[in-house]
């Protein structure tokens, strides 16, 4: 009855074993996974916002967004004299 007994504890022993290394090993993937997705989440949110910050920068020098353009103060000389009244009287 004794072998049995060793038998069965070498065996339980054996399934804890395995059943704690599988759960080792699942956690190492996901750690791994985590990482993997937050590293190419941060790569996918900076270019999505270095495309952004570059279409507004067109938009407003080239597109239709730019300030339509101050007309330049311009001084007028006028060649016309302007006759002074003459003196009645």
């Amino acid at each position: 009855m004794a072998s049995r007994a060793r038998d069965k504890d070498a065996r339980e022993q054996r399934e804890r074993a395995r059943v704690y290394q599988a759960r080792v090993e699942l956690n190492a993937s996901r750690t791994r996974r985590r990482l993997r997705d937050n590293v190419l989440g941060g790569v996918v949110g900076a270019v999505l916002l270095l495309g952004i910050v570059g279409a507004q920068i067109a938009y407003y020098t080239a597109g239709p967004g730019v300030p339509a353009p101050a007309p330049s103060p311009t001084t007028t000389t006028t060649s016309a004299v302007t006759p002074s009244p003459t003196p009645t009287g």
